[in-house]
């Protein structure tokens, strides 16, 4: 019983996509695959590519913020005095739903009222003293935003 065994010079087999390729044009030599190449050499450009980025980030990030100063810095405070109104009207809503401190509140902020209006607002001299203070106010922020 002997076995013939035929060996083709040339096998050709094609994957579904059409981008793997065997090749063999002798029986027994190792068969390579063309586009396992093209594919090693894209995923290494992809590779070098986002090492580059990674590599150059912290620069862009501080020409970024040079080129961009105010309104950087102007957006960050922006996002504090919202978080820091969220935790102040956070911490007044929950002191309000224990019982009696909501009304408590109400009669200092009641007391306050009447005393400034009687404090600025009954005589003539009172009020020109207060506006003489929210105009020295006023000075002492324009001042120190000149300088």
């Amino acid at each position: 019983m002997q076995v013939q065994e035929q060996q083709s010079e040339y096998v050709d087999a094609t994957l579904a996509n059409g981008m793997a390729t065997v090749k063999s044009s002798e029986p027994g030599n190792l068969s390579t695959i063309a586009s396992a190449e093209k594919s090693d050499d894209k995923f290494s450009e992809i590779g070098r590519e986002i090492s580059d980025f990674l590599e150059r980030l912290p620069q862009n990030i501080v020409s970024f913020f040079n080129e961009y100063k105010l309104p950087v810095v102007s957006f960050g405070v922006l996002v504090a005095l919202m978080i820091g109104l969220r935790i102040l009207l956070a911490i007044t809503d929950a002191l309000n739903d224990i019982p009696l401190v909501a009304p408590f509140f109400e009669v200092i902020g009641f007391g306050y009222v009447t005393w400034f209006v009687s404090r600025y607002f009954l005589k003539a001299s009172t009020r020109q003293e207060l506006a003489g203070e929210i105009e020295m106010v006023k000075k002492q922020i324009a001042d120190e935003n000149a300088s």
